[in-house]
């Protein structure tokens, strides 16, 4: 068991730290302050420094490395925010994944390397009003009719609506109760039937759009499906490493609140002395330190265990429930340590704050992955209707 990452490694999570820490800042700000997503002319500099589909095949135009590699690459850009980060959280943990394996080879050649070129940006609309942790409760119907499908219903909380060129829609492709009669479809956003909501506010999240989604006897081809009625294991196998990019997208606000913590700590001078003097400030500081670790090892381990590219349930879990738990424990910290500069929206320190809460609920709740989590540990999931 070797815990160094190889020369390789090192030098893309270095060359990605360079971009991102000369590039973005201001970005982030400009995104923060405008609520506005990524511009199309950057994702596209994001794509010709290999930075989109890090663990895309090569065929289908990603660079073919690992999970591992991905995620060293999205904690990077994540450090600075997640705004900028969302870009290569969706072309590597995303949605895109799902097209990548489950799709037939004509619709994953029409989107993945079109992602992974940043010339289309791909969301996943799962949550319904009644369907969140519940999601086997979806309402989404989608009909196969000769060579279309027809789908109704409408999605919430959708991170990419009304943005995105297209989406990953989970719904109900058969009377099968549960699990067992969904599967999941592609839809292009200017399909006919198609509309959004208007855009979120949220407390965090900013530059990240979100909204709802409604179809009205939207018709696609049936070659847009992606996985059919039964599938639903398979989408949540995906899914699985989008947890472990949440993790990330989490561990990424406290490591960044750490780091600029550190230089504040021993900067800011009270009492006549640096407060890192201070037995207080030196305690809190290893408490965050041991837990950013923590939860970057964990993340890690996912990834590395991961078998066919996918984590297991258990390992996914752990990580996400863990670095969400800790992002918001070290941000506070940091925002506690830092005082008014910390509260203060001309520093970064409360955005990592809010942006922390949000990946705690996004992805699947954090009570949810321990719920995940005592399943696996026995080996049965449990019904948490009766």
């Amino acid at each position: 068991m070797d815990f160094r990452l190889s020369e390789e490694q090192e030098q893309l999570r270095d060359a990605a730290r360079r971009f991102a820490r000369e590039r973005l800042p201001a970005v982030a700000e400009e995104l923060e302050a405008r609520n506005e997503a990524v511009p199309r002319e950057l994702l596209r500099e994001y794509a010709e420094l290999g930075f989109l589909g890090v663990n895309v095949p090569e065929a289908l135009g990603g660079l073919g490395l690992g999970n591992l590699e991905a995620l060293l690459v999205l904690e990077e850009f994540a450090r600075i925010s997640s705004a900028v980060a969302f870009p290569v959280f969706e072309s590597s943990v995303g949605p895109v994944r799902a097209i990548e394996r489950f799709a037939s080879p004509e619709l994953a050649q029409a989107v993945v390397p079109a992602v992974c070129r940043g010339e289309k940006v791909v969301a996943v609309a799962m949550s319904e009003p009644q369907a969140g942790s519940a999601l086997t409760d979806l309402a989404t119907r989608a009909v196969i009719d000769g060579d279309e499908i027809v789908i109704n219903g409408s999605k919430r909380w959708c991170s990419g609506g009304g943005h995105a060129d297209g989406y990953v829609v989970y719904c109900r492709l058969s009377d099968d109760p549960g699990a067992r009669g969904i599967g999941a479809v592609y839809v292009e956003k200017d399909t006919p039937g198609l509309s959004f909501g208007p855009p979120e506010q949220l407390m965090g999240f900013r530059g990240i759009p979100s909204s709802d989604l409604f179809f009205d006897n939207v018709r696609i081809p049936v070659g847009h499906l992606i996985v059919p009625a039964g599938g639903f294991g398979k989408l949540m196998a995906a899914f699985d490493l989008e947890r472990c990019g949440n993790a990330t997208m989490a561990m990424a606000q406290a490591a960044a609140a750490l780091e600029d913590v550190l230089e504040y700590v021993q900067e800011r001078e009270q009492f006549g002395k640096p407060i890192v003097e201070f037995q207080a400030v030196q305690l809190k500081l290893a408490e965050m330190q041991m837990q950013v670790d923590g939860a970057r090892l964990l993340i890690y381990r996912a990834a590395c265990n991961a078998q066919d590219g996918l984590p297991s349930i258990l390992d996914s879990s752990v990580a996400k429930c863990y670095a969400n738990e800790i992002a918001r424990t070290v941000t506070g910290h940091a925002v506690q340590l830092m005082g008014g500069y910390g509260y203060s929206r001309e520093y970064p320190m409360e955005r990592r704050l809010r942006d922390a809460w949000g990946w705690g609920i996004a992805g699947g709740a954090i009570d949810i992955q321990k719920v995940n989590i005592a399943a696996a540990m026995v080996g049965r999931r449990f019904d948490q209707r009766r």
